[in-house]
């Protein structure tokens, strides 16, 4: 699920933007190095076997680089990569002519793969365990199966929801990864490279300033790091340093934390509403009016990173942190009496 934007933009510069940034090689991709390392094992060997790829699992929150490490692994294979999503997969059929236009070593990409419906899913085992396409002609008593051979291809998934994916699909890849937000030095890195990109000056001020409040996330960053350019090009002589960030971002209502006006919200309705929970999704969801997937996949996530937020069996609970970040008081519980 794409996280939200964070100020009104142009798709095209964003589409191009995130292509010309897009690293090609393992060695390009900043970050996640115990992922690179375990990853570069494994298209090695495969490669030294002149084998396809053992099917990949990526998971992890939105804005990782879960789309460029699918690219990455067909670039590092020497094969063609086919590229689609979940949702858009609707019938056996279309899944089936998906398959078929495979060649051998190719990579098949499944973006959001945990949103496969349970008919396709029964066709993805056999195509993945066994390389073979089941196909039924006909219908009533004069009904008969054919099972057509596929090359040995690799599939590539991708998920921010590890736990929807069924047992028997997530068992059938021979490597899941998780990918972890960013250190604070690896998004300036990122930033510093868009930055050349769009041809703007930025001083390592500015750099720490956007990786600060980039929420551990390249997406979210590099969308930063575009309206910062838009401010210093109305309010500034175009050039980027810390103190112009930090006006920018904070007209945008980014904090130093990287936490937003949803984020705030969030934490709001648990703490002033349900007096710091815990307090269920769907009803945090209702209280601010908005979808309780997104709360989930984007804001949950990075205010359990930060320990503003804890899940427990009865719902949300806003942490001692979430209060002081907010400046709201922590209640105190009273002391209990002893035992006996």
């Amino acid at each position: 699920m794409p996280d939200r934007p964070i100020a009104p933009q142009s798709r095209e510069e964003d589409t191009a933007l995130d292509r010309a940034l897009r690293p090609t090689l393992l060695a390009e991709f900043p970050g996640q190095e115990r992922l690179k390392e375990n990853l570069g094992i494994l298209i090695q060997a495969a490669r030294q076997r002149s084998e396809a790829l053992d099917h990949v699992l990526f998971y992890g929150p939105p804005g990782l680089g879960k789309t460029s490490l699918a690219h990455i692994v067909a670039n590092e294979m020497k094969v063609n990569v086919r590229v689609t999503a979940g949702p858009a997969i609707e019938r056996a059929g279309d899944l089936a002519a998906i398959l078929t236009n495979l060649k051998a070593g190719d990579v098949l990409f499944i973006d959001e793969i945990h949103r496969l419906g349970r008919a396709i899913e029964e066709v993805m085992y056999p195509a993945m365990e066994d390389f073979a396409l089941d196909i039924v002609i006909g219908k009533g008593p004069s009904a008969r199966n054919i099972r057509l051979k596929l090359p040995h291809f690799t599939v590539v998934g991708a998920t921010t929801r590890l736990a929807l994916v069924s047992s028997p699909l997530r068992a059938r890849f021979g490597a899941v990864y998780r990918l972890d937000y960013y250190e604070q030095h690896v998004l300036e890195q990122i930033i510093a490279r868009g930055s050349k990109l769009l041809d703007v000056q930025i001083d390592p001020s500015g750099l720490a300033e956007i990786a600060r409040r980039g929420r551990g996330t390249p997406r979210v960053a590099l969308r930063l790091l575009r309206r910062v350019r838009d401010y210093a090009q109305v309010r500034g002589d175009g050039a980027i340093d810390g103190p112009l960030a930090a006006d920018a971002l904070s007209l945008l209502d980014v904090d130093p934390l990287g936490l937003d006006d949803l984020d705030r919200r969030v934490l709001k309705a648990i703490i002033e509403k349900f007096g710091g929970g815990p307090v269920g999704l769907e009803t945090i969801a209702a209280s601010i009016s908005e979808e309780s997937d997104t709360i989930m996949d984007v804001v949950e996530p990075y205010l359990l990173q930060l320990g503003f937020l804890d899940r427990t069996p009865r719902g949300r609970v806003a942490t001692r942190r979430a209060y002081e970040h907010l400046g709201s008081a922590y209640p105190e519980k009273p002391d209990q009496p002893a035992l006996l």
